[in-house]
């Protein structure tokens, strides 16, 4: 008896690791699946993208709407429909009911930290943040940070007066489970491509 409990204490962590494994690589394959198609999309940008968007449509929840470029840190990210867990591990959500660029609004885009945002804490004021969107391309400027409780949903307000991008996710960066705050970055725009 004595001999079996640590085998099953291995077989046990083993299937356990394999779980975590497969997680892992199937967010990664949803991810560059979903970065591919946001690439193709950008590329395939109309020469009248001004006009075009005046008749975008909002993408469906789970569709990929357009691409973020973080220069600073090197990345390419695709933006997805909706902030559900499957729709995150696509890329970064689109908070559902927030504006698009080029509304002059407030654009919400969320991500996990030990994905997507897996670097947003090197990003400093003055920045830049690139959305890359079917009708056009949209560059903003970090203005400040914050952090706020994990239940404070007083950074969305979904104002309608001037244009502002807001990144969301947890914080601390390296926390283990659920992690008790938010890291929010606010960034006015700064040109239209």
């Amino acid at each position: 008896m004595k001999a079996k409990f640590p085998l099953f204490i291995i077989f046990i962590g083993l299937v356990l690791l394999g779980i975590g494994a497969w997680q892992y690589i199937d967010v990664k394959l949803q991810t560059k699946a979903s970065l591919k198609e946001a690439k193709e999309m950008v590329l395939d940008q109309p020469a009248d993208a001004k006009v075009q968007h005046q008749k975008h449509e909002a993408p469906k929840m789970g569709e990929t709407a357009g691409l973020l470029v973080i220069p600073k840190i090197k990345a390419e990210l695709a933006i997805v429909e909706g902030t559900d867990p499957d729709d995150l591990e696509k890329g970064v959500g689109h908070y559902k009911g927030s504006f698009f660029p080029g509304d002059k609004g407030q654009i919400v885009l969320s991500g996990h930290r030990d994905t997507v945002f897996r670097r947003l804490g090197e990003l400093k004021i003055g920045d830049s943040l690139k959305m890359q969107m079917p009708y056009g391309n949209y560059t903003y400027e970090i203005t400040h940070t914050k952090i706020v409780k994990s239940d404070d949903t007083s950074i969305i307000t979904l104002q309608h007066e001037k244009e502002e991008l807001i990144l969301t996710t947890c914080y601390p960066f390296r926390y283990v489970g659920n992690a008790p705050k938010r890291y929010i970055i606010y960034a006015k725009l700064k040109k239209l491509n």
